[in-house]
């Protein structure tokens, strides 16, 4: 599926995608993640393949500076196609949402008018619920369900974006085929070698890890865990990816550009709402 009118594809990434690394494949070949110079390079995770030649991707860009600079590039290398950036979070980072908006504003009001536009994000947390339980019911041992575990990981992030992906296992649990469905994080705490030996002190046989992100279930093996494979295939990816690009383009084609939606992604999120609003707060 292509992008209509052959948009150019920026795609913001943020710790879902270990800072852009486990999209690098969706780039052209050659170009590399945009990201801010303290970001350590990386190659790409083994879980990402080559995108299909009509992905449509220009680049892929950490929020902030990064992704400006990669619009920018973009935009002078389509003419008068428009460019379409792409929030690439499973639902767990509304703040990539809102920095990528601020990092666009000034480009869409100069040379970014009316050919600019920010998309919805790649999915909401109910599209990761159902993806984890589909893949938790297709990972290898699923039919062992009764005495196997699920071990959900992701990169590491924020207090309240790890707490959501507790909240997020809890409801791929609910209605599956697994007793366990535990969490573990790449440099977080629990570690995906803690959180296997959880599922073992539970009672579970078998450890099976499904990914909460782009990237692979265990960046490093875990002694007797199985590894679940990709949330995603790059296939399913760039499909999402292009049905992103033409719902965004087909507002845009009415004078709507995303960004004043994508400004307001935080709202509700993180310390300033875990209280109740004040009556005189207004929505």
């Amino acid at each position: 599926m292509t992008p209509p009118q052959h948009a150019l594809v920026v795609l913001a990434a943020g710790h879902e995608s270990d800072g852009g690394r486990d999209l690098a494949a969706l780039a052209p070949a050659g170009a590399g993640v945009h990201a801010a110079a303290a970001a350590p390079a990386a190659a790409a995770a083994p879980a990402a393949a080559a995108a299909p030649a009509d992905a449509g991707v220009h680049a892929v860009a950490t929020a902030g500076r990064p992704l400006a600079e990669a619009v920018r590039s973009a935009l002078a290398a389509a003419g008068e196609r428009p460019v379409c950036v792409v929030p690439m979070t499973l639902g767990r980072d509304p703040r990539l949402v809102a920095d990528a908006a601020r990092a666009l504003r000034w480009l869409a009001a100069g040379e970014g008018s009316g050919r600019l536009a920010l998309a919805a994000p790649f999915a909401a947390a109910e599209h990761l619920t159902g993806w984890l339980r589909a893949a938790a019911g297709t990972a290898p041992g699923a039919p062992a369900a009764p005495d196997g575990a699920v071990l959900v990981t992701a990169p590491a992030a924020g207090p309240f974006e790890d707490a959501e992906l507790f909240r997020i296992a809890r409801l791929a649990r609910q209605f599956g085929r697994h007793r366990w469905v535990e969490v573990a994080f790449d440099g977080g705490d629990p570690d995906p070698a803690e959180g296997a030996a959880r599922c073992r002190l539970l009672g579970a046989r078998t450890v099976t890890a499904v990914p909460a992100s782009f990237g692979p279930a265990l960046r490093t093996p875990v002694p007797g865990v199985r590894d679940g494979g990709p949330l995603l295939h790059p296939s399913a990816v760039t499909g999402v990816v292009a049905a992103r690009t033409a719902a965004a383009l087909h507002l845009l084609g009415h004078g709507e550009d995303g960004i004043a939606a994508g400004l307001d992604a935080e709202h509700g999120h993180g310390h300033a709402h875990s209280h109740p609003h004040a009556p005189a707060h207004a929505h």
